[in-house]
């Protein structure tokens, strides 16, 4: 044969399948977490999706109000911009 005894070649096969099994079971539970991050990242990425759809329409929401109400959507700087540059002082005492 190849120079080893019957129960060397037994020995050495046993070995290999020990190895290949707790090799084989270190790669199911690598891709087993692979899978659970790749499921949680599908799920933030819906959840974010969601969030902004609520928020775009939160958003035409308040213009619809706005528009009801009268009131044009203005930037922010031109409402500072009427404002008066120094107020009077209040007097409180």
């Amino acid at each position: 044969m190849d120079g080893q005894e019957p129960g060397d070649q037994k020995k050495s096969t046993a070995d290999m399948t020990v190895f290949v099994q707790n090799l084989l079971g270190q790669m199911q539970s690598r891709f087993q977490t692979m899978s659970n991050s790749i499921g949680k990242m599908h799920l933030n990425c819906r959840v974010l999706d969601e969030m902004g759809s609520r928020i775009g329409e939160l958003e035409q929401s308040i213009n619809n109000l706005k528009a009801e109400m009268g009131v044009e959507n203005e930037p922010t700087e031109r409402t500072e911009e009427k404002a008066p540059a120094t107020e009077p002082p209040h007097k409180d005492q």
